[in-house]
């Protein structure tokens, strides 16, 4: 499980590089996008059997799991607002169970530091992430119409945030180099490239950043 796991995170790493670097919205893009979609996917659903595992039991990886797939299964249903006019179940379903698990994070992460535990920082810097991610789509859901391009940073965010998420797994896991910067970088430097997306787009349409 661990081999299938890892193979199909490299997909991932591999076509979410890939997908980066085309020409966005083009052919290739959506290709790649598809492949890192499944990619992801299958990867992070594998991971969470085996962080239940005997001698492999991590809460963290498991939150971490989960929250790899809303950020894959949110970015790719941001596109549907392309067209539609409203959020449905499925969207709110989503994003709620993403605030109740970003909670627990947070949660978790609180008690760690009460209790000393090096664990507590990473619980807290992914689990607030998750939370702002989930309550910026439910502001989308209620006024869904305020951007005309809000869909497509929603996408370019969470779809971003997945690659992150590989990247960092890469590095953690495939190198082995488990410490705080190790953790957190990959997010730092992502965070700075969805700015700058949004910006971008902010400037093709006019509106103040």
């Amino acid at each position: 499980m661990i081999y299938i796991h890892a193979f199909f995170g490299g997909v991932g790493l591999i076509t979410g590089i890939g997908s980066v670097i085309v020409k966005k919205g083009g052919r290739m893009h959506k290709k790649m996008g598809k492949l890192f979609s499944i990619g992801m996917l299958v990867s992070s659903l594998i991971s969470l059997p085996i962080s239940c595992m005997p001698n492999h039991e991590n809460v963290f990886l498991f939150l971490i799991g989960l929250f790899t797939i809303y950020l894959v299964l949110a970015g790719n249903r941001a596109l549907t607002f392309k067209t539609k006019k409203e959020a449905d179940k499925k969207d709110k379903l989503l994003s709620g169970a993403m605030v109740f698990f970003s909670a627990i994070m947070v949660l978790n992460g609180i008690y760690g530091l009460i209790n000393n535990s090096s664990m507590s920082i990473l619980f807290l810097f992914f689990g607030g992430f998750g939370l702002l991610m989930s309550i910026q789509d439910f502001r989308f859901y209620f006024n869904p119409q305020k951007s005309r391009n809000m869909w497509l940073r929603l996408h370019i965010g969470k779809m971003v945030g997945a690659l992150i998420a590989s990247f960092t797994a890469f590095i953690v896991a495939g190198l082995g180099i488990g410490n705080l910067i190790s953790w957190t970088l990959p997010t730092i430097i992502g965070t700075i490239y969805i700015l700058y997306w949004k910006r971008k787009m902010n400037v093709k349409v006019g509106i103040k950043p």
